[in-house]
């Protein structure tokens, strides 16, 4: 299932949504906060109670790989092991870039709007 994603440009959009998500029955394994900088990212997610593209999600070679790429490459990479095409990832980078915080679901119902 093609996961979907959601902008948004502030911390506490992205936590209602987040409570949004899980009373109409995602699970919460299922919902990733990604931004541009990573202690935003954790931040965020933390207060949202969601989870952060890591190593379980990328695949060890990935992770390492990541370590040597450049920002935009790895915020790529993170959207396309989510299962967004190449072309969705360099959207989704281009919005980070512009200071959005991306709210990604994989795996979610038909029903569930963000």
């Amino acid at each position: 299932m093609k996961p979907v994603y959601k902008e948004f440009k502030n911390d506490e959009e992205v936590v209602n949504a987040v409570n949004s998500l899980k009373t109409q029955g995602v699970h919460e394994d299922n919902i990733y906060v990604i931004t541009h900088d990573d202690d935003r990212t954790n931040r965020v997610a933390d207060n949202a109670d969601a989870n952060t593209v890591g190593v379980s999600e990328t695949g060890l070679g990935t992770s390492i790989k990541n370590v040597f790429r450049k920002k935009g490459d790895e915020l790529r990479a993170k959207f396309e092991e989510l299962g967004f095409s190449h072309e969705e990832a360099e959207l989704l980078e281009d919005k980070l870039d512009q200071g959005q915080i991306i709210l990604a679901i994989k795996d979610a119902p038909s029903t569930v709007t963000i």
